[in-house]
C-alpha cells in the first residue's frame, strides 16, 4: 500500500498541472532534451562506427593482416617461409613482395612513390587491390615486360594512361666505372586503380615481383611475405604464434600494430564525440533539477497535507524521486527508439536529405567516402541507455530531499 501511494502521487504529479502550467513546460522540455541527446549521441557513435570499419576494411585492402620479413635484410627463403606460415590454420593465402620508394617522370612531371613487386597470382587472394582496378588488371603485369600499374591519383599527377611510357628511378644507387649511378628502367603503364584512400592512390605503384627483383638487384630475395587471415582480428594472436614458430630472424608483425597510431586516434576522436555529446545529455538531465524544484515550491500545500496525515520524509523524498525518473525514463526510451531507427535507416535517409535540399555533403571528388556509413553496436546503445538514465536519476536527489525537509506548519501557514 505504502509503495502504491508513493507511485500514485509520483506518477500524477508527471502529468498537466492545472495551476502552473510552466511547470509542465519545463518537464516537456527536459524530455524534449534528454530525447535529442540520446538520439544525437546513438546516431553519431553509430556514424563512427562505421566510418571505422569503413577505413578499416579500406586500408586492409591494400595491406596484409600479417607481414613476415627477416630481421636486418630482405627475407631469401620465402618459399619455405609461405610452407610454414601455411600450417597455421587460420592464414588463408600467403603472397612474396618486394617494397621499395622510388621516382616516376613522364615527361615534365615528376612524383616520387612505394614501388610494390608482387606476383599478380598470388597477391590477388592476399588483397582486394585486383577488385578495385579502374582500368586493366593484375594479371597485365608479366615479368620481363616491365609493366606498372599506378594510382588513380598518381597517374593524373603524372598526367598518364594505360600505354603510355613512363620512367621509373630507384632510389639504389648503382656503383659502374664512372661513379655512383641511379638505377632507372622504362615502364608501360598496364592498368589504374582506385582503392578511395589517397595515401594508396596518390603514392603507390605495383609492378611484377621479377621485374622489381631485376629492377633493385635483389636476387630471388624479397621483403616479405604478406598474409590473409580468415579472421582480422585473430591477427595479434596468430602473429604471436607465428613469431614463435618460425623465431629469429624472422618477425611477424600484424595490422593493428603497424596502423596502431591511426586507429587510436580514430578512438580517441570517438571517446571524445562520446564526452562531448554526453554534456547535452547531462545539460537536458539536470533541467529536471529545475522542474522539479518548482514542482516543490508548487507542492508545498500537498507534501504538508500528506505529512500531517502521516507520510514519512522517506516517503516525500520518494514520491519526487519516481516523479524525475519517470521523466527521464520517458526521454531516455524514446530517444533510444529514434536514435536506433535513424542509425538503422541512415542509407536512406541521408540521400533524401541529399535530394530535398540539393546538396551532397560529401562529395565523391572531394572524400574517399562518399556515403555516410553507420554500424549500431547494442552495446553502444544500453551505455548511452544507462548513462542517460543514470543522470536523471542523480538530478532528482536534491530537489526530492529539499522535499523531505518541508516543514508542514510553515507550509501551511499562508494556506
Amino acid at each position: 500500500m505504502r509503495r502504491t501511494f508513493e507511485w500514485m502521487i509520483g506518477l500524477r504529479y508527471t502529468r498537466a498541472k492545472r495551476r502552473n502550467r510552466f511547470v509542465s513546460f519545463i518537464s516537456a522540455t527536459s524530455i524534449i532534451g534528454i530525447t535529442l541527446g540520446v538520439t544525437a549521441l546513438i546516431v553519431v557513435i553509430s556514424v563512427m562506427n562505421g566510418f571505422q570499419d569503413e577505413l578499416r576494411e579500406r586500408i586492409l585492402g591494400m595491406t596484409a593482416h600479417v607481414t613476415v620479413s627477416q630481421q636486418g635484410g630482405s627475407l631469401s627463403d620465402w618459399p619455405s617461409v609461405v610452407d610454414r606460415v601455411d600450417r597455421n590454420p587460420a592464414v588463408q593465402a600467403a603472397a612474396p613482395y618486394i617494397q621499395s620508394e622510388g621516382m616516376l617522370s613522364a615527361g615534365s612531371a615528376v612524383s616520387g612513390a612505394i614501388i610494390r613487386g608482387i606476383r599478380p597470382e598470388l597477391e590477388k587472394p592476399v588483397t582486394d587491390i585486383g577488385s578495385h582496378m579502374k582500368q586493366g588488371a593484375l594479371e597485365d603485369l608479366a615479368p620481363g615486360e616491365f609493366g606498372i600499374v599506378l594510382g588513380s591519383a598518381l597517374a593524373r599527377s603524372l598526367g598518364v594512361g594505360v600505354g603510355d611510357k613512363l620512367m621509373l628511378i630507384s632510389a639504389d644507387v648503382a656503383v659502374t666505372p664512372v661513379g655512383g649511378m641511379l638505377r632507372q628502367r622504362r615502364f608501360t603503364v598496364a592498368g589504374l586503380f582506385e582503392v578511395g584512400m589517397y595515401e594508396y592512390d596518390r603514392g603507390t605503384a605495383m609492378i611484377h615481383l621479377a621485374d622489381a627483383q631485376a629492377l633493385f638487384r635483389s636476387g630471388e630475395s624479397v621483403s616479405g611475405v604478406r598474409l590473409k587471415l580468415d579472421d582480422i582480428f585473430s591477427a595479434p594472436a596468430v602473429a604471436r604464434d607465428l613469431n614463435h614458430r618460425l623465431g629469429a630472424p624472422y618477425v611477424a608483425q600484424d595490422w593493428t600494430r603497424s596502423n596502431s597510431n591511426f586507429f587510436r586516434a580514430i578512438q580517441i576522436e570517438r571517446t571524445v564525440m562520446f564526452i562531448i555529446l554526453s554534456l547535452i545529455v547531462a545539460v537536458a538531465a539536470f533541467n529536471i533539477v529545475s522542474t522539479l524544484v518548482m514542482l516543490v515550491t508548487d507542492k508545498q500545500g500537498d507534501i504538508a497535507i500528506l505529512r500531517t496525515l502521516g507520510a514519512s520524509p522517506a516517503s516525500i523524498m520518494m514520491i519526487f524521486i519516481i516523479t524525475g525518473v519517470v521523466i527521464g525514463l520517458i526521454g531516455t526510451l524514446v530517444g533510444v527508439g529514434v536514435g536506433v531507427l535513424i542509425a538503422e535507416n541512415i542509407d536512406v535517409i541521408v540521400p533524401w536529405i541529399e535530394n530535398a535540399v540539393g546538396i551532397q555533403f560529401m562529395p565523391a571528388d572531394v572524400y574517399y567516402i562518399s556515403e555516410v556509413p553507420s554500424r549500431l553496436e547494442w552495446n553502444d546503445v544500453g551505455l548511452i541507455g544507462l548513462m542517460a538514465f543514470a543522470l536523471s536519476f542523480l538530478a532528482t536527489l536534491y530537489p526530492a530531499w529539499r522535499a523531505s525537509r518541508v516543514q508542514p506548519a510553515q507550509a501551511l501557514r499562508y494556506e
